[in-house]
Order: structure tokens, then C-alpha cells, then sequence
């Protein structure tokens, strides 16, 4: 029993139109079942879309984007200069004689303050 390419190529042929057609009426049937029997549980298309989108956060819209964004960014510098209002104090309870650094920065942080 020799196998030979031809021979081998007509049982392949064979073999995948019979699994096209069997998968073809297999899936027909199932739909013909699916519309005989509706007991309730059957959802139309588009439900879950539906589902998703009433999850999903609504959208920001651009202008209380933008007013998010600058209160922010006022929360940053007064967070800032909270900071900095802390190192001053820090640098002004100190009891002990600043070095250069530290005094030339209680200067600078001392000027921006009371000029703002």
C-alpha cells in the first residue's frame, strides 16, 4: 500500500469539505433551535453594549477639565510655599549660628514671602 501525493491530496479534499459541510449544518441547526425556543432568556443584540456603556465613567468635559487644572495648580503653590514657609521657620528657630548657605537661603525664602 503505497501512498502517493496525488492520493493523499484527494483524501485531504474530502475530509475538509465534509468537516465545511457538517460544521455548516451543525451551525444552522443550532440557529433553527435558537429561534424555536425563546423562554425568556434570549437578550436582543445590543445589551451588553448597552451594559458596558452604563459602567464606563462619563467624560470630563473640557471646561471643568481646565478648572480642575488650575485648581490644582493653586494647590501647588500654596503646597509650595507651605513648604517653604516651613523651612524658614525651621531655619529661624534655629538657636545655633546659620552657615553661609543656610542663612543666604533664610534671606531668599524670607524675600519671596513678603514680597507675595
Amino acid at each position: 500500500m503505497a501512498l502517493d501525493i496525488q492520493s493523499v491530496e484527494r483524501e485531504l479534499r474530502k475530509l475538509h469539505r465534509t468537516t465545511d459541510y457538517n460544521i455548516k449544518t451543525a451551525s444552522e441547526s443550532v440557529k433553527d433551535n435558537d429561534a424555536e425556543v425563546d423562554d425568556g432568556t434570549n437578550r436582543p443584540p445590543g445589551v451588553k453594549a448597552a451594559k458596558a456603556r452604563g459602567k464606563k465613567k462619563p467624560m470630563v468635559e473640557k471646561s471643568e477639565f481646565q478648572t480642575m487644572c488650575t485648581i490644582k495648580q493653586e494647590d501647588l503653590v500654596v503646597k509650595e510655599r507651605l513648604g517653604k514657609m516651613k523651612l524658614l521657620d525651621s531655619l529661624i528657630a534655629k538657636e545655633e549660628p546659620l552657615d553661609d548657605e543656610e542663612a543666604a537661603l533664610k534671606k531668599k525664602f524670607f524675600l519671596e514671602l513678603m514680597s507675595n
